[in-house]
């Protein structure tokens, strides 16, 4: 009997545990999502600055500071002026040219707000990288009243023709610079870039490689993921191509001239303001250009610590400091944080104008001052 009884009390006491688990459970799944939400926002924000952080303090552990700021003080600060207004236009020329791609999807945008847009987008991504993007469509659509989905749709064409030039640029620094690049390689990095370039496997696996994803590309199939791949490779395809179709289309492409050229000479112009750099031609430039905008492609906070040693690596290539020695250049240091220090300035300036502007504006609008030049847009 006593058997029978604490078998009951234990089925008794089971199912009170179950019932409770099933009143809980609907309160827990909330939480856990909240956690994994909170989780991917300290992943998205919270990596790019401890990368950016470890990269300057990596910087400032292995350079004489005290030598490294005299550099700084030794610096023409006139000819970052002109470096100043070269930046500023640079954003000028990407609004203008996003302006024609809005058009083409039916929303007509001023240039002024636009522009306020791009400027409030790199002051976002020096806190939030990545997100500037994301927040001027949604600021755009909301000002014109449009398709969220449509504005943002326009961005695959601006990032992929970005994408395209600094692949472009690249070949060409590599093309122009190669001697100087081989020279910098130490011996046994040079025998294992020879190497790999020779080796017929490496250019046997490449093909097949190729031959695989075009099979994957055309294979009819339901699976999830080669699906998943295939469409965002046709929305990239569809994005470039939708360029060739466009009005306008030669603007484009001078406008993507005019940006670049900008990011270019800013760079360009940079070096005259410092005597250890004011003899670099351009080539040795280029090749800066290009390390910079790899280096402003790591996910950090504005290029933080990753543009600077992507500068310092550039300097080492044509003489000013060395790869590989334990103390980083006090010169290439200098050249790179002042440098890169006087952009972020420019950028936290311009967007708190371009803020105060959007204010402005959406009182203006909002009193009727203005309208909105959009036409209504059936979703």
């Amino acid at each position: 009997m006593n058997v029978a009884k604490n078998a009951a009390k234990i089925a008794d006491a089971s199912a009170i545990i179950e019932a409770e688990s099933k009143k809980t459970e609907p309160l827990t799944k909330p939480k856990q999502r909240e956690m994994n939400k909170i989780l991917q926002v300290l992943l998205k924000y919270g990596v790019p600055l401890l990368i950016g952080g470890g990269l300057i303090w990596f910087l400032m552990i292995n350079v004489d500071i005290e030598e490294m700021g005299r550099v700084m003080k030794t610096a023409n600060f006139w000819w970052f002026g002109i470096v100043i207004v070269i930046s500023t236009f640079s954003h000028i020329f990407r609004a203008m040219r996003w302006r024609l791609q809005l058009r083409a999807i039916g929303i007509d945008a001023p240039l002024s707000a636009l522009i306020n847009s791009i400027f409030g987008t790199y002051a976002v991504n020096l806190v939030f990288p990545r997100a500037g993007e994301v927040w001027r469509c949604g600021y755009i659509a909301s000002r014109e009243k449009a398709s969220f989905t449509k504005v943002l749709g326009s961005m695959v064409a601006d990032r992929l023709s970005d994408t395209v030039t600094v692949l472009a640029i690249t070949l060409l620094a590599l093309v122009l610079a190669k001697d100087a690049i081989y020279q910098c390689l130490g011996d046994s990095m040079q025998q294992a870039v020879m190497g790999m370039v020779t080796n017929p496997w490496l250019w046997a696996g490449g093909v097949v490689a190729l031959a695989l994803l075009v099979a994957l590309l055309t294979m009819k199939t339901e699976n999830k993921i080669i699906l998943k791949v295939r469409g965002i490779v046709l929305n990239l395809w569809n994005g470039f191509a939708a360029i060739g179709k466009m009005q306008g289309k030669w603007m484009f492409v001078f406008y993507t001239v005019c940006i670049w050229g900008c990011y270019y000479f800013q760079l360009y112009f940079a070096t005259f303001a410092f005597d250890f750099t004011a003899d670099l031609s351009f080539v040795p430039v280029l090749v800066l250009f290009v390390l910079s905008s790899i280096g402003m492609g790591v996910p950090t906070n504005g290029g933080l610590g990753a543009w600077h040693m992507a500068i310092i690596i550039g300097l080492s290539i044509y003489g000013v400091g060395t790869i590989g020695s334990q103390q980083l250049d006090p010169n290439a240091s200098g050249f790179a944080m002042l440098v890169w220090g006087i952009q972020t300035v420019l950028l936290i300036v311009l967007g708190i104008y371009a803020f105060v502007m959007m204010e402005i504006d959406r009182r203006r609008l909002a009193s009727g001052a203005i309208e909105v030049t959009t036409k209504p847009q059936n979703d």
